[in-house]
């Protein structure tokens, strides 16, 4: 056998032997400065969470980004701890930071290859460029073993091996088995059986090559190589190894270690002290599987009519904590969006702040229980000279409507009268008392339409509010960890427990709603809640929330790029997957129903005119009695007759519907202390049309300053005359008066240049 040349013998004792004597001799000297498992720097964790009962969430990356969850050894499955030796280093045990038979077989094969020697790195090596990264070259080769020299003086092997289990690079931005078997498998290291575990110890080898989601095939090769590593070193038997090569192994879709809830987990985890590892939440794992399983179901009967996402909100109204949070269909789908939150993103909200506003109104006393406001055509002057005309969903006007009425059909044009009594800088600051935060602009911004949806906010925001509301007034802070780790947001302030109960009553009467609803609607369940829907303009989002004594839940149906739906609104998109759950969350145990308003008796009133029936007409078709809730003050007045004050707004409207038992008889024009102006020579305005509204006009005498008149074509015709008038309406026994005057129209006198009256 020939001899090397000189030169070849120089050229590697100089390029190698010499490196790595010198190396040993500086581990040697390192060895007076040992690194222990304490002095281990630590790398930015992710954060573990856990649902209310223990149960795995998932777990989200450290601030670095890398996916690391550090376990001691007895918490991985000794499989795999012999398959990493095995792959390794097989004689970890057996040496120190440098296993010079390795070494040298590593050197000697490299020769050929001209290239720095490979393959030899022991375990302890491979740790300390995984604490300190460091170059492939000469250098970088000589710090590795230094610092691999430090840890084997102080540390053991098993806490060696345990630090390399928490750190190895899994493939993408995944570190350590632990992390690794709960992304790829969903499972904890301990559980892996003996493919899984030879399957994760071949991929620190080349996390890239290997990526178990593109190269699987490449992985699955050298699983059956770390197999054979683990039967060469006596791990395991041929035929254990053969199984598990033949084993079939299944991956998780790509959820970046994440079980369930994976907006609320990205929610919360900026929130969490750099200090923590565990987070254990409020969310319920299997409610929140049931919820994200309905909105998978909902949004698929619902696809036909361009809707794509949805979002849930669920809180115990009690403890005010997050029970289940759904950002979007799912958050590891490529399409739709999904990664967006819904809980979050800003939305107009449609009809679902209304309930605020009555609330509002009622604790202010602008409207009371017997109040009757009007649904009928009306418009408001804006500046620039613009009209606003709100319209109802359905674009139809039921007339003079209780407030009861008025909200639980969610009418628009009620609405918007009760906001420009109660003012929208006045209502906008409620709002924002209530945690509607995002509503920053000023009120001139929003105008009347504030109560239509004009404003932006988030799902999380409206179900803090409606729980507040099933807290009658209480201030909500809504709770999302249970350890602390998180502190309540701010709780939302609402006085007026009283009223609260009173539209929370209102909100629960199916009778109420059936109008706009129907009596056996999707709102409608076996048990009371209350419940509101909303749409916003041209069909693009559709809410729905509501609350039993025990819990609420706010729903939003859309499409995140912000397209319309066809024709989906708020109790065809959100209500079905709203009833779901409130019937899941009811199933097991019935709710108690809602107490009675606090301070509160039911007393008698007219449908029609808000007003107290008479005993003597209680069976008189013209008033249709309901029972309604009023407070000592309202009693007494409507004791006395004093029922609120009927409004004219509506007779117009009233004038054009069929005659009708449901409005009574009643003078609809002219109206009590009108005055007019007598324009000589002005054609139809010299003329009077007196207009009625009865039931009974068969019956109907009409007199004026005491003299009978008679219908012409069926309409009461009266040409004007300067003075003083009574019209009085008769129907059997009721008498119905109202005073008006006529007067000149004033004379124009020319003065020059100018125009005056006299």
């Amino acid at each position: 056998m020939k001899s090397l040349p000189k030169s070849v013998f120089h050229n590697v004792t100089r390029r190698f032997i010499v490196p790595f004597a010198c190396a040993v001799a500086l581990g040697t000297f390192m060895l007076c400065w040992p690194l222990r498992a304490r002095d281990l720097p630590r790398d930015a964790r992710a954060i573990e969470f856990v649902d209310r009962n223990g149960l795995m969430l998932g777990t989200i990356l450290g601030r670095d980004e890398r996916h690391t969850v550090a376990l001691p050894l007895a918490r991985i499955a000794p499989v795999f701890l012999e398959a990493a030796v095995a792959t390794e280093d097989r004689r970890f045990y057996f040496h120190g930071a440098l296993d010079v038979r390795a070494a040298l077989r590593a050197t000697l094969a490299s020769l050929v290859r001209r290239r720095l020697p490979s393959g030899a790195s022991t375990l302890s090596m491979q740790l300390a460029r995984m604490i300190v990264p460091l170059p492939p070259t000469f250098v970088g080769k000589v710090e590795e073993l230094a610092i691999a020299s430090r840890l084997e003086a102080g540390m053991s092997k098993n806490e060696i091996l345990e630090a390399w289990c928490n750190r190895a690079p899994m493939g993408s931005n995944v570190y350590g088995v632990e992390a690794a078997a709960r992304t790829y498998f969903g499972i904890d290291a301990d559980r892996l059986d003996l493919a899984q575990a030879a399957l994760l110890a071949a991929l620190p080898n080349d996390p890239v090559r290997l990526d178990p989601y593109r190269r699987f095939d490449a992985l699955r090769e050298r699983q059956r190589y770390v197999l054979e590593r683990m039967h060469a070193a006596g791990f395991i038997d041929a035929d254990r190894a053969r199984r598990a090569a033949e084993a079939h192994i299944g991956l998780r879709p790509p959820s970046g270690g994440i079980l369930a809830a994976a907006h609320f987990l990205f929610h919360l985890a900026p929130q969490v002290a750099l200090d923590r590892a565990r987070v254990r939440t409020t969310i319920d794992r299997p409610l929140q599987e049931f919820v994200e399983a309905q909105m998978r179901d909902v949004l698929g009967v619902l696809g036909d009519r361009d809707v794509s996402q949805a979002a849930v909100v669920v809180i115990d109204n009690r403890s005010a904590q997050v029970l289940a949070y759904a950002g979007s269909r799912d958050y590891f789908g490529d399409g739709d969006l999904g990664r967006n939150d819904g809980v979050t993103a800003l939305r107009q909200p449609g009809s679902a702040l209304k309930p605020f506003l009555y609330e509002f109104a009622l604790e202010r006393r602008i409207v009371r229980p017997d109040t009757i406001l009007a649904d009928v055509p009306t418009t408001y002057a804006l500046p620039g000279a613009r009209i606003y005309a709100p319209v109802d969903y359905a674009n139809r006007f039921l007339g003079p409507v209780r407030v009861r009425i008025a909200l639980a059909n969610s009418l628009n044009v009620p609405a918007v009268r009760v906001l420009s009594q109660v003012g929208v800088n006045e209502f906008l600051r409620r709002l924002r008392e209530l945690g509607f935060a995002h509503l920053t602009k000023p009120a001139a911004f929003y105008g009347l339409g504030l109560t239509l949806g004009g404003g932006e906010v988030t799902l999380e925001e409206l179900a803090r509010a409606y729980a507040t509301a099933a807290r009658e007034g209480a201030p909500t802070a809504i709770v999302t960890t249970l350890d602390g780790s998180v502190l309540p947001s701010l709780p939302a302030a609402a006085p007026g427990e009283r009223s609260w109960a009173l539209v929370r009553d209102m909100l629960s009467d199916p009778h109420a709603r059936t109008a706009s609803f129907g009596i056996d609607s999707i709102l409608s369940l076996p048990f009371e809640a209350a419940v509101k829907t909303g749409t916003s303009s041209d069909f693009r989002d559709t809410w729905t929330a509501g609350f039993s004594r025990e819990y609420t839940v706010a729903v939003w149906v859309g499409n995140f790029d912000g397209h319309p739906m066809r024709h989906v609104s708020g109790v065809t998109g959100a209500a079905p997957l709203w009833n779901r759950i409130m019937l899941h969350l009811h199933e097991r145990r019935e709710p108690l129903p809602f107490a009675a308003p606090p301070g509160f008796a039911r007393a008698a009133i007219c449908a029609e005119n808000g007003k107290r029936p008479r005993l003597e007409r209680d069976a008189a078709p013209a008033c249709t009695r309901v029972l309604e809730w009023f407070d000592p003050d309202d009693l007494r007045r409507i004791a006395r007759g004093r029922a609120s004050a009927p409004s004219h707004d509506y007779d117009e409207w009233i004038a054009h519907q069929p005659a009708s038992a449901r409005f009574g008889t009643r003078i609809l024009f002219p109206h009590d202390g009108e005055r007019f102006v007598y324009v000589a020579g002005g054609g139809p305005s010299e003329e009077l049309k007196f207009e009625f509204a009865t039931a009974r006009r068969d019956r109907l005498r009409v007199e004026l300053d005491g003299k009978a008149l008679a219908p012409a074509g069926g309409d009461y015709l009266w040409s004007l005359e300067p003075g003083e008038h009574t019209l009085v309406l008769r129907t059997g026994s009721a008498r119905l008066a109202t005073s008006f005057s006529v007067i000149p129209a004033p004379r124009l006198v020319q003065r020059g240049f100018t125009t005056g009256s006299r």
